[in-house]
């Protein structure tokens, strides 16, 4: 089974503004917040997105 077309990881360093299904990362600052996107979207095999200065999305296309 394949996945395609989903949010796979949301990463955030204001946990009060995100929720669902996908897995939530809350970090303490923005340096943290990119290494984990970084990392997570290597690991996942996804894209990272900042939709906010406070919020990134890994995705898979």
């Amino acid at each position: 089974m394949t996945h395609e077309k989903m949010i796979l990881a949301v990463i955030t360093t204001n946990a009060q503004k995100v929720a669902g299904g996908a897995p939530i990362f809350t970090c303490e600052t923005k340096e943290e917040m990119e290494r984990i996107a970084a990392n997570l979207e290597a690991i996942l095999d996804g894209i990272a997105h900042e939709l906010a200065e406070e919020l990134f999305i890994i995705v898979k296309h």
